[in-house]
């Protein structure tokens, strides 16, 4: 466990790159231009990096009220770039969409799902072969409140228009809130959040379907853990649960977390909430409208694969493709080890992984496994990710494979819907798009896991920090580990200046 020692601190082993960086104390504000050699270079377009006084300026320009308001102006670029489908792509011809890149689901399913005739999602059976609205409960809801508002006057094609706009508001107040909330979760890095912000994925993707509702809750139940709300946090978790599956999945990091540190009343506390939560809003539905309540996990288990995954490659280059029951179990068996190998590493690295790491990693296995990556997909680990690695080099790295996979995955549906014409992608060119986005996400994964096993190497800890999205985690002792960890301190230089750390001893950190 690390250890503060003011005596170990040797100025002249501090490495060319740390010497660049001026000292931060504990409760200094780290400035992303003095420790990120890329923000440093792109600060200069606004004038060079920031000092200290504009950061701690009495000003109505705080760091998350700045963060917000970009990541609100990024969200409104992503609107312009849907402009084609609004102004008629969506309704004419079969390919037009694809090839401006800007299909959405939302207008689309406004009558495809029976909004535009009145239909309650769930409690009555849809024409044709969905029977039932395939999404989860409050995400349901979020898109029936969304049709009480749209007119149902005009034609179809206008009420599927105003129905996309009704969406965009609500989805731009859940980018606003998942902007505030990473800005906050770690106190001392706010600007991290600039990388959420600034994502280009999240500005192609925010209107594509519904999932940044989940992303804002989980977002904000993350917030809430960080300041040891531990009741607050099982509660927006269970909400996130409820409005889209993964969240759910941010559990299992932190049961191996608090095995480790034996905090296992805020682990139960947090599970009760969430399953409690989730029951809240799932029992009404499920059990007056049974049927149309499972339809969204029938669906998942009898889907196809589908784009966007490994197991679609492989589909496309077999004689005889492996059967949707097979791609199941394997799907499920892959999860399961993935998982495993980040349970043994939370428990063996030489420091206790911080929550934010092993979520990543835990959503990035969901997400490499999955039959299917919708392109919307990437909302779930853009927050995770600029919590886990805050590194604009690294997340920019990874996003622009995700924007290849984005213009792949449209330019691949133009090319198969424009029949003879085959204007777009081949299967070939999107099976390498498919690649690219693998690749991607699997390089952010090992960044991630070296950080762990070198703890000295986190950006986040360099400064000085343990666990600032940890709550009762951060700086707490461990009291169960295994293997390397149990008896090994390594001593690590801060970059920043400040006294050396040993990684590993039993000193307790808890504050």
């Amino acid at each position: 466990m690390p250890s503060a020692d003011p005596h170990s601190a040797d100025p002249g082993a501090e490495t060319a790159r740390a010497s660049a960086y001026e000292p931060v104390s504990p409760q200094e504000p780290v400035r992303p231009t003095k420790e990120d050699e890329v923000a440093r270079a792109g600060s200069e377009l606004l004038g060079g990096p920031v000092g200290r006084r504009v950061l701690f300026a009495a000003s109505w320009w705080t760091p998350v009220r700045v963060i917000m308001l970009v990541a609100l102006g990024m969200f409104a670029l992503g609107l312009i770039q849907k402009m084609p489908c609004y102004n008629g792509a969506w309704f004419v011809g079969a390919s037009s969409q694809y090839t401006h890149a800007c299909y959405s689901d939302i207008p689309h399913l406004y009558q495809g799902r029976g909004f535009a005739d009145g239909l309650v999602p769930y409690f009555d059976r849809l024409p044709g072969d969905m029977e039932y609205l395939e999404y989860p409960v409050l995400t349901g809801v979020f898109m029936e409140m969304a049709s009480w508002v749209t007119p149902g006057s005009g034609t179809v094609q206008h009420q599927e228009k105003i129905y996309w706009m009704v969406n965009a508001g609500i989805l731009m107040a859940c980018t606003a809130v998942l902007a505030i909330c990473v800005a906050r979760t770690h106190r001392r890095r706010p600007w991290d959040a600039l990388l959420v912000a600034l994502a280009p994925a999240l500005a192609l993707t925010a209107t594509v379907n519904w999932d940044l509702l989940a992303v804002a809750l989980t977002a904000a139940a993350m917030l809430m853990w960080a300041r040891a709300r531990v009741v607050a946090f099982g509660v927006l978790l269970g909400l996130a649960t409820a409005a889209k599956l993964y969240p759910v999945l941010l559990l299992g990091p932190l049961l191996v977390l608090c095995w480790r540190a034996g905090r296992w009343r805020e682990f139960g506390t947090a599970l009760v909430g969430t399953v409690g939560t989730w029951l809240v809003v799932n029992l009404p539905v499920m059990l007056l409208a049974g049927d149309g309540w499972s339809k969204f996990y029938t669906f998942s288990q009898q889907r196809g694969v589908d784009f966007g995954s490994f197991w679609l490659i492989l589909s496309q280059r077999m004689d005889s493709p492996l059967t949707t029951d097979t791609v199941n179990t394997l799907a499920m068996a892959l999860m399961l080890l993935a998982c495993l190998g980040i349970a043994a590493l939370g428990l063996t690295a030489p420091r206790r992984p911080r929550f934010a790491q092993l979520a990543f990693l835990v959503v990035a296995a969901f997400v490499l496994t999955n039959k299917v990556y919708s392109p919307q997909y990437v909302l779930w680990l853009i927050p995770l990710a600029a919590l886990a690695r805050p590194r604009w080099r690294d997340f920019l790295i990874w996003q622009a494979g995700e924007v290849a996979y984005f213009l792949g995955i449209w330019m691949y549906l133009a090319y198969t819907t424009s029949g003879d014409a085959h204007k777009g992608l081949p299967t070939e060119g999107y099976q390498l798009a498919i690649v690219v986005h693998l690749v991607g996400t699997l390089w952010l994964c090992a960044v991630v896991v070296r950080d762990i096993l070198m703890p000295e190497r986190d950006v986040v800890r360099q400064g000085g920090d343990d666990d600032p999205s940890g709550g009762v985690l951060d700086g707490a002792r461990d009291v169960f580990v295994l293997g390397y960890a149990g008896g090994a301190t390594r001593t690590v230089r801060r970059s920043t200046g400040a006294p050396a750390v040993k990684w590993g001893s039993a000193t307790d950190l808890s504050r």
